[in-house]
């Protein structure tokens, strides 16, 4: 979420296994949406189960990760020993895949990340706080990639939109893009968080469907991200989202044991 009065950025991420309907009334990991139908359904499936109105989007995938972070100098990241080895399976097997070098991380601490250093370690899933870290690990590579936005030139950030955009899915026009980098250091990410909210979720086994996030009450998370977006205490969960989320209990109790 930007604010472009405050120049505020708010960071969420919708965990990948969480259960939701697909903005086409059948229900699994929400991730699905984005296999089934691309970012078109991706957005409608967050509109549906969010109460958002989303409208545009920027896909990007690993290559395009990778050359924007370069084309900015690299990251500062601290790496802990427990992530290393895993950041560096994930450069053999993208070095692999792309057709590239990589230069292996060996010590942990505080360091710059190059950007196929960064996007390895934003795949790492296999430490303490599995899934829910690696989607951490990702709005933090977000955060350093803005900070270091913020210091960079306005050429530097025009060689970062030439370098990405031919990696780039988006709705948006270049000009459109272009626009907004001249204000780039005016801005600041003040939350990071993740979807489902850590004290009102839980995990469950959905069928064939596998080991799922639940929302314990979409309604109640629904509520608790409005507040958190939008600062809106006054906030009603439409009848949408109520219906949705008496759907999912249904569910969920189906299945337990």
């Amino acid at each position: 979420s930007i604010n472009q009065d405050t120049h505020e950025i708010k960071l969420v991420s919708v965990y990948r296994d969480t259960y939701l309907n697909l903005g086409n009334d059948s229900y699994n990991k929400c991730n699905g949406a984005y296999a089934k139908g691309g970012p078109e359904q991706a957005i409608t499936m967050l509109n549906v189960n969010l109460d958002m109105d989303i409208t545009d989007y920027v896909t990007i995938g690993f290559s395009g990760l990778i050359e924007a972070i370069d084309a900015l100098g690299g990251i500062e990241i601290e790496i802990t020993d427990a992530e290393i080895n895993h950041l560096n399976n994930y450069q053999l097997c993208m070095s692999e895949e792309l057709g590239v070098d990589y230069i292996a991380v060996t010590e942990p601490g505080v360091q710059t990340l190059n950007g196929m250093q960064a996007t390895a370690y934003c795949r790492i899933r296999y430490t303490k706080g599995d899934d829910f870290k690696r989607a951490q690990r990702q709005r933090d590579v977000l955060g350093a990639m803005m900070l270091k936005a913020k210091d960079a030139s306005l050429s530097t950030l025009s060689d970062v939109v030439t370098a990405v955009l031919p990696s780039v899915n988006t709705s948006l026009n270049v000009n459109e893009i272009i626009s907004v980098l001249g204000t780039v250091a005016e801005y600041n990410v003040v939350a990071s968080e993740g979807f489902p909210f850590e004290s009102e979720r839980t995990n469950a086994t959905i069928g064939s469907k596998g080991d799922c996030i639940i929302p314990m009450s979409l309604v109640e998370n629904v509520e608790l991200l409005h507040e958190l977006l939008y600062e809106e205490d006054t906030y009603t969960p439409s009848k949408q989202v109520m219906s949705v989320s008496d759907e999912i209990d249904k569910q969920m109790k189906e299945h337990l044991p």
